[in-house]
């Protein structure tokens, strides 16, 4: 075993934050398949290559690699993440897992590792997240692929086929699960309880569930000047009635699940003119919450309300379900695994629930899977202020080397 360098690790993550569309003080914008993201996941490869290991990509776009002398077919730990991000995200959601996998790889060359990086995670270039693991786990196939565009129009099957995407393979080169032992993906938190309670490292023991809408409120567009309040049927006003009712019902049914969180983060209104009553307005809905009962019954309260608030404006509304993911509970022993290693390392390591969907969630139902979560200042993600100390990113890695070798 040799020593994990946070100086290595640091340089890695400098490294991949200079590959972006955006000027780095406006944050890191890589979104799957740009020039960025080719040259970021080109600088993972080449490291990976310099500690020794061969590489190849998956017919879904997930780029792998394991040293020679272990194969490809013998059981290894999966370990990685993700270097897309969202538009002007921060410097360590994603890439924090796999600038811990290839510092594993270089001090544990004996250990049964296989890095991964995994295509597509965030959602925000194609509208879907995580679609680079569900289609390796066999949970998309190519027609759903197909579907999915980016800014320019492109498919996910078009847009990746210069980086190994593949439809013809994509049954062939399916995850087998008998290959791994496991996967362990270390993340950023994303919140800012670890930090407050001066926690550097969580064992996460469960991902919360999902449920993801686009909701359209369509009403008559008029001039703003002539037409009476009683007599318009203003979109935008409806859409803003709902959303205030959602944070509403969040707040409800955090009482029974804390983490229990409804986001409206994109809206579209038409005609979108200073001196028309909005028409049309478009928002999408994203529902979490760790407590399967607590998402079936917002689910059902959701459902019954938003028509009766967009009848009451005269508006016509139409509610499409675009996602749904159950809460994954992540697997006890490899979670006992890593707090037994943190142990041994002098560590006691407290248990967490990921209030963010990752990767982790997809592998989970077919391989032992768990995370480690690494502290967020002050719980900024998605933003350009993102931090997490490198010590401890480089405390993970011990914490993974040791359980990977033991």
């Amino acid at each position: 075993m040799r020593e994990v360098d946070p100086a290595r690790i640091a340089r890695d993550i400098e490294c991949i934050a200079s590959f972006s569309e955006t000027d780095r003080s406006a944050g890191h914008s890589r979104p799957t398949f740009s020039p960025a993201w080719a040259q970021a996941r080109e600088y993972v490869l080449q490291q990976a290559r310099e500690a020794g290991c061969e590489t190849r990509v998956d017919a879904a776009g997930n780029l792998h690699a394991r040293r020679p002398s272990l194969g490809w077919d013998a059981p290894a730990w999966l370990c990685g993440s993700h270097i897309d991000s969202v538009p002007t995200g921060g410097r360590f959601d994603g890439v924090t897992g796999v600038v811990t996998a290839l510092e594993v790889l270089r001090a544990a060359p004996g250990a049964p590792v296989e890095l991964i990086v995994f295509a597509e995670e965030e959602g925000t270039t194609f509208g879907l997240g995580m679609l680079g693991s569900k289609a390796w786990a066999g949970a998309l196939d190519a027609a759903a692929l197909s579907s999915v565009r980016n800014a320019q129009g492109q498919s996910f099957l078009e847009a990746g086929a210069a980086f190994g995407v593949d439809a013809d393979r994509l049954a062939a080169e399916r995850l087998a699960p008998s290959r791994y032992l496991g996967l362990v993906e270390v993340h950023v938190e994303q919140g800012a309880g670890m930090w407050r309670d001066h926690v550097p490292l969580a064992v996460v023991t469960a991902i919360n569930g999902r449920r993801q809408y686009r909701c359209s409120l369509q009403g008559a567009a008029n001039h703003a000047g002539s037409t009476t309040m009683e007599d318009r049927r203003d979109a935008l006003a409806g859409a803003a009635e709902i959303i205030r009712y959602l944070e509403s019902l969040a707040r409800d049914l955090a009482d029974g699940s804390p983490r229990t969180v409804i986001t409206v983060g994109r809206i579209e209104v038409h005609p979108n003119a200073i001196n028309v009553v909005p028409g049309r307005a478009a928002f999408s809905i994203d529902f979490r919450s760790s407590s399967e009962p607590v998402i079936s019954r917002g689910e059902e309260r959701l459902l019954a309300r938003l028509p009766r608030l967009a009848g009451a404006r005269g508006l016509a509304i139409q509610l499409q379900q675009t996602e749904t993911l159950p809460v994954v509970p992540l697997d006890a022993s490899v979670c006992q695994r890593l707090r037994a290693a943190a142990g041994r390392l002098g560590l006691q390591l407290p248990d967490a629930a990921s209030g963010a969907l990752h990767d982790s969630a997809i592998l989970a139902p077919l391989v032992p899977t768990a995370m480690l979560f690494v502290a967020s200042k002050d719980g900024i993600s998605h933003n350009p202020a993102e931090e997490s100390r490198v010590e401890d990113i480089a405390l993970a890695a011990r914490v993974v080397v040791e359980a990977f070798q033991s």
